[in-house]
């Protein structure tokens, strides 16, 4: 699947390269949400939580629900605003002055609201897993050129670690995206005029050549970016380094098949990647022809998708974040 979506990207930076102009999107707005519980941790529904700033435009109103949860939708990127949180019995809060990047998610932690008259307090705060929650919602609108899928790349450094619901969820979208199948098509089209693998010509063989392909990706990505992730507490994204020189930059962008960021926070080698280019090439020994079949479809499949998570690395790391209006202008 990472194969299909870099040739698609590669397709597209090549038309981009000989003249094509693509116009600047408008800055993905930002989100902001938090949970309203008194000291003692009771629920405090009802609060009016209000955003404001600079411009009219920009004011939102939100009221916290039956379980305390408030949400601000669509924050302009790049304005000052603050935060003002109110309720019954209790004194108002206003927060420090918050601009988001485009597409930044911000969950209010930390705050204090005075109860009217005494010395208990309200606090604004939600749980790690709702963070990284919002992050993967994010990043499955990331599209190169609006359309492309650019799921499996982080631009936010602190991003929180993936439960293991969110690392199939990710898997899932990326597997199931119409883009997916059409990229599938073409490369289907592609084996087709190679004859390759050994499948017939004509429509059957069109149809097993698309089978194998998709097949092919289905189980590299959720082996390699759910299961094994999962089971091995790693993460299966990109993680943008942005910063240090152009040498710095490419070595990170290359060894992102090989060494990849825990769950704990830590580079680790990436076992959960080389184990589902493998365990997928392993697989389609199942679905090949005879002919085509052994040790060495294994290695060959993994070889080349491992290349291609290098070739996709570099382009992350010094195109695609200029291409990707979510990521963007984002820190």
């Amino acid at each position: 699947m990472l194969k299909i979506c870099t040739l698609l990207i590669c397709m597209c930076v090549s038309v981009l390269a000989i003249g094509q102009q693509v116009d600047a999107p408008e800055p993905q707005p930002g989100f902001i949400s938090g949970t309203v519980v008194d000291v003692n941790d009771g629920i405090v529904p009802g609060a009016t939580v209000a955003l404001d700033g600079p411009i009219p435009a920009g004011h939102r109103v939100a009221t916290a629900n039956d379980n305390g949860v408030f949400e601000l939708h669509d924050v302009k990127a790049g304005i000052p605003f603050h935060v003002t949180i109110s309720a019954d019995g209790f004194l108002n809060w206003t927060s420090p002055t918050i601009i988001l990047n485009p597409g930044q998610a911000v969950i209010l932690t930390g705050s204090k609201l005075t109860i009217a008259g005494s010395a208990a307090s309200v606090t604004v705060f939600s749980s790690l897993n709702e963070i990284a929650a919002e992050q993967v919602r994010i990043e499955e609108k990331q599209r190169v050129f609006g359309f492309i899928p650019n799921f499996y790349v982080v631009y936010e450094q602190n991003a929180a670690p993936l439960t293991t619901k969110l690392k199939f969820s990710l898997a899932l979208k990326a597997d199931t995206d119409p883009v997916t199948f059409l990229g599938v098509g073409f490369l289907a089209g592609i084996d087709q005029a190679a004859n390759t693998p050994d499948y017939r010509q004509g429509a059957k063989g069109f149809g097993q050549r698309m089978g194998a392909l998709y097949t092919n990706g289905f189980t590299d990505i959720m082996i390699g970016g759910a299961i094994l992730p999962s089971l091995l507490h790693q993460d299966p994204r990109y993680f943008y380094q942005g910063t240090g020189t152009t040498m710095s930059r490419s070595l990170h962008a290359l060894s992102s098949p090989f060494i990849c960021r825990g769950d704990n926070g830590h580079w680790q080698p990436n076992y959960s990647s080389i184990g589902g280019d493998l365990a997928s090439g392993a697989i389609s020994n199942a679905y090949y022809p005879s002919t085509n079949r052994g040790p060495g479809l294994v290695f060959v499949n993994a070889a080349i998708t491992t290349a291609g998570r290098m070739a996709n690395g570099l382009i992350q790391e010094f195109l695609l974040r200029k291409l990707t209006p979510s990521g963007k202008d984002q820190n």
